[in-house]
């Protein structure tokens, strides 16, 4: 039941609903985003913005003396220190030795994004500082995630005295150990929550250890790994290094640091936005010849954003570890050979779709298994089967969270062992609680952050952890998810709506996790034209009650509520809720509204 009340009619259950609009076509209360209505007219003033930007970093908590600092995004303003990191100085004292002494050094990456973009950064630093390096990333099927004692084993019996874990490693204990009594010393360079005890390790640089004070915990590993190249650029300058020899330009590299970044739905504040930011005008350079060559397979024909970066290129930069090979990702942004390029560009296209078949597949039975079991009331969801695909458990895991607003759980059963991945909704901390999970003897092995988690665990003990998870989350899943809210920057009118102002409104991006993309409401707007589009969109023409047209689509709407309603609009007005950006196909610039959700006037 959709409902909309007069909007000046007060709320004793919490903020006046936005449009009086208590119960969208999704399910939603529409509430305004907080914020102060002084600093936002300030904020416009002095920065000469349309005064709804103005409202927008209000929002955002941007003051007015930090505004100028947010909306340059300047790297060089915001960087730490390297060496305020535990451990830094040790691992940057021990690559310098190695780079200078002529080591060969390794590095271990991780089958996902924030994996392959670190062992990418690291690779082409490398090869900058003419120093021998080893890419290896472990088969997700026979290996499964981090570090083992066979791999390192493997890499120092063929010469390699250093190996870097990059997005990994931190909880890897046993198989640290192993190698640091066969004589191999490790890095750990991560971001994954960790334990009171660390792995054997030459350095742990992890901004997430329980002993760092970092401010800076949200960096993904790719982050982390850039600070450590930076440390490590500084100590072979003042050991002059360069002196004959060409220094690395970093900055060039923060394309792959964007897009790790991105993928790994870190939060986009502090220097993790500043990362993005100019790490997305690097790559509209198209420097990178497999990003550019990728861009080229997947029909990106615009300046890059945070959108292409975590729906267009990740994606296929995921698909094979996911379903391929491991190692592509990671080989595709580290080379420059145009002919091996576009091979592996097109592998992982092609990886893409069918890993697409096979997720749909999972997904289905992954439903049915969770509404079979009543999720209402649940504080966490699992589903599992047996021969699931591997490589698509997180993003089914991601599905589930999005279809029920629930921390979700996804396994696959080989045998007695089940595989899984967890995805988190905002505010809890799945992570934390899988270690927790692994420490009370329910799992073989877990670990993660926030937002996401994977596990191996005996099958029978499946439901055990769930249940002890449940126990664990409850609390805080039912505070953050008790009335499901669309929370808006304010309204616009179908004829304010103009590229001009969806170009001030990127200056404020770019948007992503902890800097979430503004959300308008469009009141009463009447749907001139609706059309199916593409695999389950609709394409949507809407009119304003002052005159003027906006085009509009909405995604993955024509199986909802939402879709249905478009769609046979019988001439009724709607209020319309979504974001504004500037649309490029086909050539020019032309504003277009992604509707996000929608309710009736009645």
């Amino acid at each position: 039941m959709t409902s909309v009340r007069p909007q000046l009619l007060l709320d004793t259950d919490g903020p006046i609903a936005v449009l009086g609009v208590e119960r969208s076509l999704t399910g939603r209360r529409w509430v305004a985003r907080p914020h102060s209505e002084r600093d936002a007219l300030a904020l416009s003033q002095r920065h000469a913005l349309p005064e709804i930007v103005g409202r927008v970093l209000a929002a955002r908590g941007v003051g007015l003396d930090d505004a100028d600092a947010f909306l340059g995004s300047r790297l060089r303003d915001i960087l730490p220190d390297p060496s305020h990191l535990l451990d830094m100085d040790a691992a940057v004292e021990r690559l310098a030795s190695a780079v200078m002494q002529g080591e060969r050094i390794a590095v271990f990456g991780d089958y996902d994004v924030d994996g392959a973009t670190s062992a990418a950064l690291f690779m082409r630093y490398m090869k900058a500082v003419q120093c021998r390096s080893r890419l290896y990333v472990p088969d997700r099927l026979t290996e499964g995630y981090g570090p083992n004692a066979k791999a390192l084993l493997g890499l120092l019996a063929e010469g390699v005295s250093l190996v870097v874990t990059v997005d990994c490693g931190t909880t890897a204990h046993e198989p640290l150990d192993i190698a640091r009594k066969a004589g191999l010393d490790v890095i750990v360079v991560d971001h994954h929550v960790a334990e009171p005890a660390l792995p054997p390790a030459v350095a742990v640089v992890n901004p997430n250890r329980l002993d760092e004070t970092s401010p800076h915990g949200q960096m993904a590993a790719v982050g982390v790994l850039f600070l450590v190249l930076v440390g490590l650029s500084r100590a072979l300058r003042q050991a002059g290094w360069f002196r004959n020899r060409p220094e690395p330009n970093l900055l060039t590299w923060l394309d792959l640091v964007a897009l790790g970044t991105v993928c790994d739905v870190v939060p986009l504040t502090g220097v993790n936005r500043a990362f993005v930011a100019q790490g997305l005008k690097v790559m509209a350079q198209r420097g990178n010849a497999g990003l550019r060559v990728l861009s080229d397979v997947a029909g990106v024909r615009e300046a890059p954003g945070t959108y292409h970066l975590g729906f267009v290129l990740g994606p296929r930069i995921n698909a094979g570890g996911r379903i391929g090979h491991s190692e592509l990702g990671a080989r595709l942004l580290s080379i420059e050979d145009d002919g091996e390029v576009q091979q592996i560009a097109m592998k992982l296209d092609a990886f893409n779709r069918e890993r697409q078949a096979i997720e749909m597949a999972v997904m289905q039975s992954a439903i049915e298994q969770v509404e079979a079991r009543q999720p209402v009331g649940r504080a966490v969801l699992l589903a599992a089967g047996t021969g699931w695909h591997p490589g698509v458990l997180g993003i089914v895991a991601s599905r589930l969270r999005e279809r029920f607003n629930r921390p979700a759980f996804v396994a696959s059963i080989d045998g007695g062992t089940a595989t899984g991945s967890g995805r988190s909704v905002p505010g809890v901390d799945l992570g934390a609680a899988v270690i927790a999970a692994r420490q009370a003897g329910l799992l073989q092995k877990g670990g993660g952050h926030p937002m996401a988690a994977g596990f191996t665990a005996d099958a029978a003990n499946l439901d055990a952890f769930e249940a002890f998870v449940g126990r664990r989350i409850a609390d805080r899943v039912t505070e953050v998810t008790a009335e499901p809210r669309l929370r808006l920057d304010g309204s616009i009118d179908i004829k304010a709506a103009s590229v001009g102002l969806a170009r001030d409104l990127e200056r404020v991006g770019p948007y992503g996790s902890g800097n979430a993309e503004p959300r308008f409401a469009i009141a009463g707007a009447m749907i001139a034209h609706a059309e199916p589009a593409g695999t389950g969109h609709l394409r949507v023409m809407l009119s304003g009650r002052e005159g003027g047209r906006l085009k509009a689509i909405a995604f993955r709407a024509m199986d909802s509520e939402l879709g249905t309603a478009l769609l046979a609009h019988s001439g009724k007005p709607f209020h319309i809720a979504g974001k504004l950006r500037i649309d490029t196909w086909g050539g020019g610039e032309r504003p277009q509204f992604f509707i996000d959700d929608a309710a009736p006037v009645w």
